[in-house]
């Protein structure tokens, strides 16, 4: 049942990935979070992440212009990211599975409610250093971190290829931040770092795929799918923390 779901939360996470450029911790992590704790969930799938951010950002050129433009995001980042793994390590399977349900079911309210933020590009020099910190402390502890950096990206108003760019960029900051934070806390042994290079081969051809199909597909009814499927898993990962 474990390699099932793990598989299954891999391949159709990797596939919303190469679609829409973001989305994998937040759909792989639950739905795997099901059978697993969710320590060992976070542990497994962080190469098959960083692997897939790494091929993204490579597809965009102009990534040092981006680095020195969000430099200080990048960085508190990395400080939040430590932060959120060491809280991690304090929470019970519930405590984390609760946390989890929860930021599952607000990033699907949020975009439910098609909100759209918007801040002058005068604040950003303000915002970078919070922005960066929440996202690291909420990727520590939920493995995800693109529901911040996504919120933020957009409401800084980048165009399609510099937000592609600058959230790739930060994803492979933050998770190589995350597997050494995860290493040093003793979360990732060595049997999960065999397991996450396997679902690291398994992610990168569902990537591929879509990549393939980012052109082709419905974007809308596709989205409206996902949310749905997260819905669900926010909601039964809620039920089983408070159950």
């Amino acid at each position: 049942m474990i390699i099932v779901v793990g598989t299954l939360a891999v391949v159709v996470a990797s596939f919303v990935k190469g679609a829409i450029a973001f989305g994998f911790p937040t759909i792989a992590t639950p739905l795997f979070a099901l059978v697993v704790d969710v320590r060992t969930a976070v542990a497994v799938l962080i190469l098959p992440n960083l692997a897939m951010d790494v091929v993204q950002a490579l597809r965009r050129p102009g990534l040092l212009s981006v680095l020195r433009r969000h430099a200080v995001l990048y960085a508190t980042g990395i400080v939040g990211t430590f932060l959120g793994t060491h809280w991690l390590t304090t929470f019970s399977d519930r405590q984390a599975m609760l946390v989890l349900g929860l930021f599952v079911i607000g990033f699907v309210a949020f975009n439910a409610a098609r909100l759209a933020p918007r801040v002058k590009p005068s604040w950003e020099p303000y915002l970078a250093g919070p922005a960066g910190l929440v996202a690291g402390v909420m990727g520590g502890i939920t493995n995800a971190h693109g529901t911040p950096l996504v919120l933020y990206f957009y409401a800084l108003g980048l165009d399609k290829a510099e937000f592609v760019r600058a959230i790739s960029l930060a994803f492979i900051v933050y998770k190589a931040a995350q597997l050494v934070a995860v290493t040093q806390a003793g979360i990732m042994t060595l049997s999960l770092f065999q397991l996450s290079i396997l679902a690291t081969l398994l992610a990168l051809a569902a990537f591929a795929a879509g990549l393939r199909a980012q052109d082709r597909m419905n974007q809308r009814v596709f989205n409206r799918v996902i949310l749905s499927v997260l819905s669900a898993l926010g909601v039964l990962l809620v039920f089983r923390a408070l159950r």
